[in-house]
């Protein structure tokens, strides 16, 4: 079973203690204003910055906090600057740990994930250490509850997806980059909502930590995540589902 769409689960559930933190609105608004300064303001030529918007919506951001970062984004209002970058690193068991940060310090944000890394049992590693074992996928995870198997096979075939993973609780659809706009809208016109949606650093294969390890890659994925400047984590870790109930619960 996926670590990775477990990971999705755990964040989903804990939805509620994200939103407190206001790490949600943080987190893309950075995503807008550098898609923009990268690739345009116009997301109807720019496919990150579409999907960053589409991300947006769906937590409920107002438009114009949206239009604000475009337009950081693209110079038209004065605002931090955002470089983008990726850190590897290593947790318990020799688990592999990507990270995708955006930050307007380099040094500074470093220095402070060397430290989580160091204080929740993991350990930096040199560029190019884990990113190899990683492969850029669209990711769309649904509860068994909301979807036949059927059914989504039959969307996925239709709309150019790439596999259907029965993960437990879950489905898990595995898509081409290139396709995951087409399979995500094809999902949603079926009526179906995602628990997540995002084209993501996919493993591939996972080592799986189990007992003390197993606590002690949470936590060192729980506080990577609350850094400001991490936008996302990666990893190919693998729990099994009671202590992943109970970590979720």
């Amino acid at each position: 079973m996926s670590g990775h769409s477990k990971w999705a689960t755990i964040k989903h559930k804990k939805g509620a203690l994200d939103a407190k933190r206001g790490k949600i609105f943080t987190r893309l608004i950075k995503e807008i204003s550098i898609a923009a300064k990268n690739g345009g303001g116009d997301p109807d030529s720019n496919p990150r910055l579409r999907g960053a918007i589409v991300a947006a919506k769906a937590e409920n951001m107002p438009a114009d906090n949206i239009k604000r970062a475009i337009q950081r984004g693209t110079g038209e209002l004065p605002g931090a600057t955002y470089e983008e970058f990726s850190l590897e690193g290593y947790g318990p068991g020799g688990v592999a740990v990507l990270l995708d940060i955006n930050t307007d310090n380099r040094n500074r944000t470093v220095s402070e994930i060397r430290h989580v890394f160091g204080k929740n049992g993991g350990n930096m590693a040199e560029a190019g250490a884990v990113s190899w074992m990683f492969h850029k996928k669209g990711d769309i995870l649904i509860a068994k509850a909301a979807a036949k198997e059927d059914d989504l096979m039959n969307i996925v075939l239709e709309s150019g997806g790439e596999d259907l993973n029965d993960d437990g609780d879950n489905w898990e659809i595995l898509t081409q980059t290139s396709a995951y706009e087409a399979v995500l809208e094809a999902v949603k016109k079926a009526g179906i909502e995602p628990i997540s949606a995002s084209v993501a650093m996919i493993p591939q294969n996972y080592i799986k930590v189990e007992g003390a390890a197993a606590n002690t890659m949470i936590r060192l994925m729980e506080a990577l995540e609350e850094h400001d400047d991490v936008q996302n984590v990666h990893s190919n870790f693998d729990i099994d589902q009671k202590l992943l109930e109970e970590v979720a619960g």
